[in-house]
């Protein structure tokens, strides 16, 4: 059977032991949150007063909970065999140490994930960590106590060096991430990367030619014999430090997601360990970088990722950078297909996934062209914002906001189409759609009708200013149809890949 490439949307922990088989993977890439809220000395003088480190556009919120009780209870367990005496040694010495609070969540998640990782690997598989310097130290002994004893290896700690502007510190201004490798055995994938010489370097030697026409300059040092250094079209050999610009906030690669990593950091490591047809797996997929030049460089993917906006972001940027037809060569997994799987999404109990039903049916509904509301439990009733060109005037053109309301529980009534009216006066919005799971009742649908209609300036055409859709018809196909064209992009296009010429 062909391989297909597989887009999963869940949590990763879950994905990585029902669905990835044993030895399946080639390379595995993660870009994991850092939990970089948590300074260093707050480790030894937590007083209980957690703080509970997130970043935006992730579900990933550190504290000691249910959550890290059980999987703390899973890694002292030995839950399916996956973890080494050392790694199990590890944690119960870190929780003496850390005490239970967000820093030992964050380690417990990483190692139940990491000893998961280390199991898909194939024998010839290798497995990078990108990391800052927050908690490099700790995640570094996690990997040496799940891969060394199974055979495995640390093969690299690789330095990505860039510029930013961080503004004024006491500090040295911290510009590198780290990146550690490592392989799952020593019978490994590796392809030596090379860059270009320096002009320096090229400038400073005078370089001379065999007989058999090979360029070569002569090596000469103090107490040491003289020997030819032979220049090699492909360059200088690749070091363990790796200059790359952080992409542009105008670059043609930004897609409005705040950890992007750049593509050229993602070619080296994936030419470094992979070849063409081998699988690459991401984990923790955000906006798809990985992805993305996986399938560039002719490889076969699987990407996780636990929000459905990442998982929005990926597919709109694969069809941008490859076409349309590249959507019908993806497995898609754990996306509600019918009504059944929607409401199992509404009804997950794990906190982190409150929003996720609402950001489906948004971003669903609007072909990925609303803005999310992220504000947990103050979100006044909006859920998403889309915007239209409503009209276009000398100087300026002038967009108007269509309002989102979820709503999945049982107990809908009028009284929620008349709090979207309100949040419309308030935002002033020429639309508003109440998105729901259950039917309407009669008095909902009389009072949207009561709300009129909007005529949209551009076309004249007249559309409801409620209008009331039900999970159902989404799921069989019903999409937001004021002209797309005239629709701002929220989410930003990816360039087409060289050398192909799409439609869109």
């Amino acid at each position: 059977m062909e391989f297909k490439n597989k887009l999963y949307y869940g949590d990763n922990l879950e994905i990585l032991r029902k669905k990835i088989k044993d030895n399946s993977i080639d390379l595995c890439y993660i870009d994991p949150p850092f939990n970089s809220k948590r300074t260093y000395n707050q480790i030894y003088l937590n007083k209980g007063e957690e703080d509970k480190a997130q970043a935006q556009a992730f579900i990933d919120t550190w504290e000691w909970d249910d959550k890290a009780n059980e999987g703390l209870k899973q890694i002292t367990e030995n839950y399916n065999g996956v973890f080494t005496v050392q790694s199990i040694d590890l944690i119960l010495g870190l929780s003496k140490v850390l005490g239970k609070g967000s820093l030992l969540a964050y380690l417990v998640s990483m190692t139940l994930r990491i000893a998961e990782i280390q199991r898909v690997l194939k024998p010839t598989g290798s497995f990078y960590l990108h990391c800052d310097p927050t908690a490099s130290h700790y995640l570094k002994l996690i990997l040496d106590a799940i891969f060394c004893p199974k055979g495995g290896d640390f093969r690299n700690e690789l330095i990505w060096h860039y510029r930013r502007y961080t503004g004024v510190s006491r500090d040295f201004q911290t510009m590198h991430d780290i990146i550690f490798r490592y392989s799952k055995t020593n019978d490994f994938i590796f392809n030596t990367l090379f860059q270009p010489y320096q002009e320096t370097n090229l400038k400073n030697h005078p370089w001379e030619h065999d007989e058999d026409g090979k360029k070569f300059y002569w090596k000469k040092g103090k107490n040491i014999t003289p020997y030819k250094v032979y220049f090699n079209e492909d360059g200088t050999k690749m070091n363990d430090v790796w200059i790359i610009p952080q992409i542009s906030p105008i670059g043609n690669e930004r897609q409005g997601y705040p950890t992007q990593k750049p593509e050229k950091l993602l070619e080296q490591i994936i030419k470094a360990s992979s070849n063409e047809g081998n699988i690459i797996l991401d984990a923790y997929c955000g906006c798809g970088t990985s992805i993305a030049v996986a399938e560039k460089l002719k490889r076969r993917w699987v990407g996780i990722d636990i929000t459905y906006q990442s998982i929005s972001v990926i597919l709109r940027r694969l069809e941008d950078s490859f076409g349309k037809d590249v959507l019908n060569k993806i497995h898609l997994d754990g996306i509600p297909k019918d009504i059944e799987s929607a409401r199992a999404l509404a009804n997950k109990k794990d906190d982190r996934l409150r929003k996720e039903f609402e950001k489906w049916a948004v971003l669903t509904y609007t072909n990925n062209r609303a803005i999310i509301n992220e504000k947990k439990g103050a979100d006044k009733g909006i859920d998403g914002t889309a915007f239209i060109l409503d009209d276009r005037l000398k100087d300026k053109d002038v967009y108007k906001k269509i309002l989102f309301s979820v709503k999945s529980g049982e107990q809908i009534k009028s009284g929620d189409i008349r709090d979207l009216e309100g949040a419309m006066r308030r935002e002033d919005a020429v639309m508003g759609i109440f998105l729901t799971l259950e039917s309407p009742t009669k008095p909902m649908v009389a009072e949207s009708k009561s709300a009129g209609s909007y005529a949209y300036n551009l076309t004249g055409t007249k559309y409801p200013v409620v209008n009331i859709v039900t999970i159902e018809e989404v799921l069989n196909g019903a999409r937001l149809n004021i002209p797309t064209s005239h629709s701002i992009e929220v989410l930003k296009r990816a360039p087409a890949v060289k050398g192909k010429q799409f439609e869109f």
